[in-house]
């Protein structure tokens, strides 16, 4: 998957060229350094790995700590815009509901998984200590923003009577750990593939216990209630 957009039929050459080269940076650093870790990398790595010249990577990104910072914000973006795509197709009718949920988990996943996702995802946890602020940098560029979406969608339908959520918000985290995970574990951080029966299991089982959990035919919570 293509971390850059392709550009609008109407951009000129120059700047055409310009974003190519730049997509072709942020490309090859991720590679790198999901290949060989922050601290290994070294910018005449990654120009050699992009067909660039070391200055041509100062010149887009500066050191190589903004251009760390950079890629792992702009590629959590881009992920995220396709990631928001999924939504699309969210469920209205109830009697949908549960195939459409199915629906949904299993495009969540396949975004989630993917393979710059993954590398992401594993870097952001590795450069924890050295990027503590990071972290939240790319949440916010990226799954925040879907969470925020997701909620949205969830309370429309607690809304018009299909689900019984008192919090939108929590209730997509949720929604988002059942169907996703277990994946992590699995795919060992996505350095190897996954089953496809066991996706297939796990998402069908998390959208039956979000259903069971969050469904508008459970028993309402009263002051009887266990727990």
């Amino acid at each position: 998957m293509s971390v850059g957009e392709t550009p609008k039929s109407g951009t000129a050459p120059a700047e055409r060229g310009r974003m190519d080269k730049r997509r072709a940076i942020v490309e090859a650093a991720l590679r790198v350094f999901s290949r060989v870790g922050y601290t290994q990398a070294s910018l005449d790595m990654i120009a050699t790995e992009a067909g660039v010249a070391k200055p041509t990577i100062y010149n887009h990104l500066g050191s190589k700590e903004n251009l760390f910072r950079h890629v792992m914000t702009e590629t959590a973006a881009r992920s995220n815009a396709k990631t928001l795509q999924v939504l699309e197709s969210f469920p209205n009718d109830p009697d949908q509901l549960r195939p459409g949920l199915q629906d949904v988990a299993h495009k969540l996943v396949d975004c989630y998984c993917d393979e710059q996702s993954e590398a992401v995802r594993r870097l952001l946890y590795a450069e924890a200590v050295r990027f503590p602020d990071l972290f939240d940098e790319v949440r916010a560029s990226g799954p925040n923003q879907f969470t925020d979406a997701l909620a949205g969608r969830l309370a429309r339908l607690a809304n018009a009577g299909h689900l019984r959520i008192e919090d939108p918000e929590r209730a997509a985290n949720q929604f988002i750990a059942l169907v996703y995970d277990e994946l992590p574990e699995l795919s060992a951080l996505g350095t190897r593939p996954l089953v496809p029966d066991q996706v297939e299991k796990i998402v069908a089982a998390g959208v039956d216990t979000f259903l069971r959990a969050f469904g508008a035919d459970r028993p309402a919570a009263g002051p009887n209630s266990a727990g």
